[in-house]
């Protein structure tokens, strides 16, 4: 009886040892952070890579920001370009700019190459092959432009980081005006003081997302039937450090979350449905491996990876307190693109 008492105590501990195993595997699987590779090591003496967009014929431009782990670069700005492997095709120099720039694109129209200046507040347009440029609009007036994207009509959308503002073009580059405009949704008093950033619109056309960066939100616009803008609401908190979006065929919204070091993927409910990607230190020659201050993600050509602007801003440089990461940006040498699957892990 004494052997039967023992066999079976045995036997359920066997048992909730299982359950227990089980349990504990569920959210690993459902959070798989997948492999992140580094796609591109940008060339020596680069600035910190923010904007990225990829071209008609896969080739992958990348903005740079004009700050390294020692302080601010000076001008004019750079632009790397890669070819789908991750091989340096020509670095173009932004003839004109200041050295800070930040979110760029192909007009969907015209394959105009738009490129934010932040230092001058202003959009260029720029040659894809030998950087030349002209000023394709200019707001002024202390604005932080950050990124841009397209309706479907070809109107230009460009965030203002500093005055809490959507501003919009037509797709010439004329009639500025500012579309939407909210200093308590799209403004901030966070950290990074960086408001409204990153852009993308549904497959209806009907919301415009923006990425709040110091308030960790998402925020959604309502477009109306006359394409004016409806009234800005949060639709997603707590994204630490929200920074560039982009959207896929389904709707779900990819979201930098530079603060984080990772990827967050919304529904189009604003569910998280994954957390992609990480920091993993540092290499002997300071090079990032994985995520670090993610601040742009794009798609790319043939939609089956995302690569991703690793930033490595160290925010002390503008006399802010430290970020957990500030230790790990103060000690990079070489600036990276990251490379990740476009793919959600499906939950159990």
């Amino acid at each position: 009886m004494k052997n039967l008492l023992q066999r079976r105590i045995l036997f359920a501990l066997a048992c909730a040892g299982l359950v227990a195993a089980s349990w504990m595997a569920t959210p690993a699987s459902a959070w798989d952070r997948g492999v992140v590779e580094t796609f591109a090591i940008l060339p020596p003496g680069a600035t910190g890579p923010e904007g990225i967009t990829v071209g008609q014929d896969g080739s992958v431009y990348v903005a740079t920001f004009g700050f390294n782990s020692a302080g601010e670069v000076p001008g004019p700005g750079k632009i790397h370009v890669f070819n789908d492997s991750g091989t340096l095709l020509r670095t173009l120099t932004v003839t004109g700019s200041t050295s800070h720039l930040l979110g760029l694109d192909f007009h969907p129209n015209t394959h105009t190459l738009l490129v934010i200046d932040f230092g001058a507040a202003s959009v260029r347009a720029v040659d894809p092959q030998t950087g030349d440029s002209s000023v394709f609009v200019t707001v002024g007036g202390g604005a932080g432009l950050n990124a841009l994207t397209f309706d479907k009509a070809g109107n230009v959308y460009i965030s203002d980081s500093f005055q809490g503002k959507i501003w919009r073009t037509n797709p010439a580059g004329g009639n500025l005006t500012a579309w939407a405009s909210d200093t308590a949704i799209l403004g901030t008093a966070g950290v990074p003081p960086f408001a409204a950033n990153g852009l993308g619109f549904n497959k209806a056309g009907d919301a415009l997302f923006v990425a709040n960066t110091g308030n960790d939100t998402v925020v959604r616009i309502p477009v109306l039937s006359t394409g004016q803008a409806g009234t800005p609401q949060v639709f997603v908190n707590s994204i630490n450090g929200a920074d560039g979006i982009i959207l896929d065929k389904a709707d779900n919204i990819w979201v930098a979350a530079n603060q984080a070091d990772e990827i967050v993927v919304l529904d189009p409910t604003g569910k998280a449905i994954a957390k992609l990607g990480d920091f993993n230190g540092l290499t002997n020659d300071g090079v990032p491996r994985g995520l670090l201050f993610p601040a742009s993600p794009v798609f790319s050509k043939n939609g089956q990876s995302v690569y991703v602007t690793n930033l490595a801003l160290d925010i002390r440089l503008f006399g802010l307190a430290q970020s957990a990461d500030s230790q790990w940006t103060a000690q990079v040498q070489r600036y990276t693109v990251s490379k990740i699957k476009a793919s959600i892990p499906p939950l159990p």
